[in-house]
C-alpha cells in the first residue's frame, strides 16, 4: 500500500523543527541565501518562528538587479539583518585584468576560478566562526545534488551543514510561496528556475532541468560553483533522533 506524501504544512513544520534544532544545538547558525525560491521559503520559516539564525548572501558583483531588489525588499518585509559578503578586490582585479571580465565563457577551469573568487572565497569568510550553515539544496534540482542529505558534514569548512528542504519538490516550494505570500525574485516569472550571476543564468525551456539555465554551455554533471562540493553525509536517522529528543 502506497504511503501518502506529507502535506505541505507537515513539510513546513518538519523543516521548522530542523531549523529550531539547528539554532539550539549549533549556534551561531546561518542561512546562506542566494535569494532563490527555496531560500525565501527558509527565510519565511525562520522569521515566523523568530529563530536566532543569521542570514547572509554573497554579492558576486555580477548579480541581476532583480536579486538586489529582492535583498532590499526582504530586509524591510521581514525586518531582518542580511550580511553581504563580496569578493576580495586583491583576488578579483588580477583575474579580470589577465583573463577578462567574462573569462568564465572561455573554459570550465576559468569559470571555476571565477566562481572561486566571487563565491567560494567569500563563503569561507561568511562561515568563519559559525556553528553550522543552512542551505536550500533539494535533491530534485539536478543530478549533482541527487545524493544530498538533510544533515551533512562540510569537510571543507569543518562545519555541520543542513538542507531542510532536501526532500521538497519544486511544486512544494512554489505551493508554499503562494500559500504564504512569500516575496520572490521577479526573474522567476520570466522563466528563470535557478538564479545566479546575470551572465551565467538564463531562462529554461519547457521540460528542461531546473538548473539547465545555469552555465548552460557546460555539461550537466559539472554545474556547480564549488559552494556545495559533496561532503561526507551523516545518516539522516541521527538527525531525526536528535530532533525528536
Amino acid at each position: 500500500m502506497a504511503i501518502a506524501a506529507p502535506s505541505l504544512e507537515a513539510r513546513a513544520a518538519a523543516a521548522t523543527t530542523v531549523l529550531r534544532d539547528v539554532a539550539a544545538r549549533h549556534a551561531p547558525a546561518a542561512l546562506a541565501s542566494s535569494f532563490g525560491a527555496e531560500d525565501m521559503v527558509l527565510i519565511d520559516l525562520i522569521a515566523k518562528a523568530a529563530l536566532p539564525i543569521g542570514v547572509f548572501t554573497l554579492d558576486t558583483g555580477r548579480l541581476p538587479d532583480e536579486t538586489h531588489a529582492l535583498i532590499d525588499h526582504a530586509r524591510r518585509f521581514y525586518a531582518i539583518g542580511i550580511d553581504v559578503y563580496a569578493p576580495s578586490a586583491a583576488a578579483l582585479e588580477p583575474f579580470v585584468r589577465t583573463n577578462g571580465v567574462n573569462a568564465f565563457y572561455g573554459s570550465v577551469e576559468l569559470r571555476q576560478a571565477c566562481c572561486a573568487i566571487r563565491k567560494t572565497q567569500p563563503l569561507a569568510r561568511a562561515l568563519a566562526g559559525k556553528g553550522a550553515w543552512i542551505t536550500g539544496l533539494r535533491r530534485e534540482q539536478s543530478i549533482t545534488r541527487h545524493d544530498a542529505a538533510l544533515h551533512e558534514f562540510d569537510a571543507v569548512h569543518g562545519l555541520d551543514k543542513f538542507n531542510p528542504l532536501v526532500e521538497w519538490t519544486r511544486d512544494d516550494v512554489w505551493a508554499y510561496i503562494r500559500a504564504h505570500r512569500v516575496p520572490y525574485n521577479a526573474l522567476h516569472d520570466r522563466g528563470y528556475a535557478s538564479i545566479g550571476c546575470a551572465p551565467c543564468t538564463r531562462a529554461i525551456e519547457p521540460g528542461e532541468n531546473e538548473r539547465a539555465g545555469r552555465w548552460w554551455w557546460e555539461s550537466p554533471d559539472r554545474k556547480e560553483c564549488g559552494l556545495h562540493s559533496r561532503p561526507v553525509a551523516i545518516p539522516i536517522v541521527a538527525v531525526e533522533t536528535v530532533a525528536a529528543a
